[in-house]
């Protein structure tokens, strides 16, 4: 049973991540001219920024020069988070992205543009906007329901504090 370089790539460095109390959400090796760039994505539920992402590229580089996952080529490590657009395909997903606009593609076709309300281990509990001045309604999505789902970009929402005010 052969592992591909991405599942070396994990085992080497998730024990790393965890130890920090972070995900790591993504690794990927691609070829840029005749570079190659080793992207890992990070995250958790409180969200990380910027010093956390240096520290944590500083030991994912520390770590990586020890071992030969890499090979001997040259590569440039970058390491960020998943961005505001970001796919939900895990359950922690969901429950990082309360209160947040999602779109959904839905498995019986169509999509549909909602909140996500409340997250359990069957599905989710949304708020549907309502059209042209009518009133938001509530509606259940089970997981099987959803093909996909993307957090939506939202300029014009107000902080929950500035809500609460």
């Amino acid at each position: 049973m052969s592992t591909t370089q991405s599942e070396r790539l994990r085992e080497l460095l998730e024990p790393l991540v965890s130890s920090k109390e972070l995900d790591l959400e993504e690794i990927e090796v691609a070829s840029v001219g005749r570079k190659r760039v080793l992207r890992v994505v990070i995250d958790s539920d409180d969200g990380v920024d910027l010093d956390q992402i240096a520290e944590i590229s500083r030991e994912l580089s520390e770590k990586l020069d020890e071992s030969d996952a890499m090979g001997d080529g040259e590569y440039t490590l970058e390491v960020g988070s998943p961005g505001a657009e970001r796919p939900l395909t895990e359950h922690r997903h969901y429950l990082r992205a309360v209160g947040r606009l999602v779109k959904f593609q839905l498995t019986e076709g169509g999509e549909l543009i909602a909140r996500i309300l409340d997250v359990d281990d069957e599905g989710v509990d949304l708020e549907v906007p309502g059209v042209k001045g009518r009133k938001p309604t509530a509606r259940r999505l089970a997981f099987d329901e959803i093909a996909k789902a993307r957090v939506e970009v939202e300029f014009n929402r107000k902080d929950k504090k500035e809500e609460e005010a």
